[in-house]
């Protein structure tokens, strides 16, 4: 599976756990465990609500598709 999203790094940085951040945007902890493994992707306005929550940039939370 192709890494997207840096969800999990930005939980890891912000010294934040999944279960937290299904917390805060009232998602299951298994929803939000399929988002940091990439096995899944949060809609873009499930994306937007991290972000704020994580008080980070949207574009934060994804790979860059330019190396």
């Amino acid at each position: 599976m192709a890494r997207i999203n840096r969800i999990k790094i930005a939980l890891v940085e912000h010294d934040k756990t999944g279960k937290w951040l299904a917390d805060m945007l009232n998602k299951d902890v298994a929803t939000v465990s399929r988002w940091c493994s990439n096995a899944a992707q949060p809609s873009l306005e499930n994306l937007a609500k991290a972000a704020k929550v994580l008080d980070v940039d949207i574009k934060d939370l994804l790979e860059s598709t330019k190396k």
